[in-house]
């Protein structure tokens, strides 16, 4: 067990899926007081009344995630247009509203979202709805983090792909042989990340030791963008 987080109280949101599961792991055990909520926090106002249950934190781990979608721009569906929004974006801005204000009164805090660097290189097949989706959050956390940092709120996010995780990468995609070559050719590191280095960076960005850092969008994804 580290002391990295010692006294750091700590909500991680979709506590089951995408990275929620290695941060949890990693936060308590180096001495965080989690809070894991497995909720998709869709509703309008879910993520406002689990901060209000959970109480004060430190720490907020907004982990949100959906399946990518393909569809070429003339055949996007609306309902699949707002279902990224609903389930990534909106989220994530309610999260951050309703956890800000206690951060201010007790003179700062710590927002770690966990987003996607898919809009940041062209991607293949055509995911315009899914990238859109996941820039609005990238956006969203530079204009945040960059409001809040005047009240040592920092917000930042960890923009990852090619990393192994059940919604997009799950371990069995490693015996696909197209995809094998597709890391190499695609991701300078040639292999997937570790779902232990995104709880790494995720507890870099949570620690006092990230206390001149906000409103960065990091990149984890092998050198991909």
């Amino acid at each position: 067990m580290g002391d990295r987080l010692i006294g750091k109280r700590v909500l991680v949101t979709s506590c089951d899926t995408y990275m929620g599961p290695p941060i949890v792991e990693l936060f308590r055990a180096e001495g965080a007081d989690v809070t894991a909520d497995s909720g998709a926090l869709i509703g309008a106002t879910e993520p406002a009344d689990l901060l209000a249950a959970t109480g004060e934190i430190d720490v907020l781990v907004a982990n949100l995630d959906l399946a990518a979608y393909a569809a070429r721009v003339r055949d996007i569906d609306d309902d699949q247009w707002l279902a990224g929004f609903d389930a990534m974006v909106h989220p994530l801005m309610r999260l951050v509203r309703a956890a800000a204000p206690s951060m201010i009164d007790r003179g700062g805090g710590s927002i770690v979202a966990l987003t996607s660097s898919s809009p940041m290189r062209r991607m293949r097949p055509q995911a315009t709805s899914y990238v859109t989706a996941r820039a609005a959050q990238n956006a969203f956390v530079r204009s945040a983090g960059h409001e809040l940092a005047a009240h040592n709120v920092r917000v930042n996010a960890i923009a990852q792909n090619f990393v192994e995780n059940d919604t997009y990468y799950p371990p069995a995609i490693m015996e696909n042989e197209k995809f094998r070559d597709r890391l190499k050719s695609e991701v300078p590191a040639q292999r997937l990340g570790t779902p232990r280095e995104t709880a790494e960076l995720a507890l870099f960005l949570a620690s006092d030791a990230s206390t001149f850092t906000f409103g960065q969008v990091i990149s984890a994804d092998g050198g991909w963008s």
